[in-house]
């Protein structure tokens, strides 16, 4: 898959049997439909307040950021704020395709819903090890 921000080739990781698209480049990472919601899961991290199934519902986000098309569709995607205190902006496939986080965004996103929801503390902290380790996040 190429990357939305790079156009250059991204890696395949695969973290409990969840495949997702990294950009070794610029530390991006695509989400294919669903695959955020298994890896909340699988870190128990289910229990959130997050509308990730009606993100094509919520308003376009007011942004400077250069537009993206999908690594799968090509089609420009929709840019939205997920989270709160800071705000996650990312960017969603029109045809239901995928997510495009930015570097260390997913990290950040995950520690705002393993704070809110005290999460189990093994499951929190594997997860952001991962997303630390892999995804390079701040």
């Amino acid at each position: 898959m190429i990357c939305p921000v790079c156009k250059k080739d991204m890696i395949d990781i695969e973290y409990h049997q969840i495949e997702l698209d990294y950009c070794t480049r610029c530390h991006g990472v695509w989400f294919d439909t669903e695959e955020l919601e298994l890896l909340l899961d699988r870190a128990g991290l289910q229990d959130h307040d997050l509308p990730l199934s009606d993100l094509l519902n919520l308003p376009e986000a007011k942004t400077s950021e250069k537009g993206r098309k999908c690594p799968i569709c090509s089609i420009k995607m929709k840019k939205t704020t997920i989270g709160k205190e800071p705000e996650v902006l990312i960017d969603t496939c029109f045809q239901g395709d995928g997510l495009w986080f930015d570097g260390g965004e997913v990290n950040h996103l995950v520690k705002q819903i393993a704070t809110k929801k005290q999460a189990e503390a093994g499951s929190q902290q594997q997860v952001l090890d991962f997303m630390g380790d892999v995804f390079k996040a701040e």
